[in-house]
C-alpha cells in the first residue's frame, strides 16, 4: 500500500461541527456548485456513500466504513480501478477552531506508481483545500 498525506488544513470551526458535517455525506449538498462539472460528473451521494466520475478513470464510489466521533471518518472505494481506503482526522485547536489532514493508502501497482502518484497527491490537496473551506455551521 502506498500512503499519501494532505499537508494540515486549518478550519475555523470546531472540531464537533467539522466532524458532525463530513460524517453525514448529505451535507455534500452544500458544496455540490463548487464541484467542476468539466472535471467531475454524476455528483450523487447519500448519508453513507459518494459516487463521481472522473474522465479517463471513470466511476468512483466511496462509502464510510468507520466513525470515530468527533475525530475521524474513513471510507473505503466500494468501485474505484485501484483499491484505496481514505481517512480525515479532524483535530481541535482551541473550541472555535480545529485542524484537518487526509490521507489515502492506495494498492498501486509498481508498474503504475509513477504515472498515478503525481496526480493522487495532487488530488488529495484539492479535496483537502475544498474540505477546508466549507461553512461548518
Amino acid at each position: 500500500m502506498t500512503k499519501f498525506e494532505s499537508s494540515i488544513k486549518q478550519i475555523p470551526y470546531p472540531q464537533a461541527a467539522v466532524y458532525r458535517n463530513l460524517s453525514d455525506l448529505n451535507n455534500l449538498e452544500k458544496v455540490r456548485d463548487r464541484v467542476p462539472e468539466d472535471k467531475v460528473k454524476d455528483f450523487k451521494f447519500d448519508q453513507d456513500s459518494v459516487t463521481i466520475s472522473v474522465d479517463p478513470v471513470g466511476a468512483i464510489t466511496l462509502r464510510i466504513c468507520e466513525r470515530e466521533e468527533p475525530k475521524c471518518v474513513k471510507f473505503e472505494a466500494v468501485q474505484s480501478p485501484l483499491p484505496f481506503n481514505l481517512w480525515i482526522q479532524i483535530l481541535p485547536v482551541t473550541e472555535t477552531t480545529s485542524k484537518m489532514k487526509l490521507t489515502l493508502k492506495a494498492d498501486i501497482p509498481f508498474m503504475l506508481r509513477g504515472m498515478v502518484s503525481g496526480p493522487l497527491e495532487d488530488g488529495l490537496e484539492k479535496i483537502a483545500d475544498a474540505l477546508a473551506q466549507i461553512q461548518y455551521t
